[in-house]
């Protein structure tokens, strides 16, 4: 089992590198400036939101179902839910 901050530092690297969420999202934190997708900053979505986005897609975003672990979902959840606030 991983501790806050190791789940906090995977959910952070897969934010910027295998999950390249990056790329189309703001997140001060993680200090990305994406436009194609909702500034995470401005709509502090809550960890379920974000799981289920990312796991299922949502508009043009693509479902992360199979190319993300459920941990690796779970962490990125939780980086993107706590750093968005």
């Amino acid at each position: 089992t991983l501790c806050a901050d190791e789940v906090l530092d995977l959910g952070k690297n897969i934010f910027l590198e295998k999950g390249n969420c990056a790329a189309c999202h703001t997140l001060s934190d993680a200090g990305s400036n994406g436009d194609i997708g909702p500034n995470l900053n401005t709509i502090n979505p809550d960890v379920a939101r974000v799981v289920m986005a990312v796991t299922n897609g949502i508009g043009v975003m693509p479902a992360y179902e199979g190319m993300l672990t459920s941990k690796e979902i779970e962490a990125v959840a939780i980086y993107v839910s706590e750093k968005s606030n």
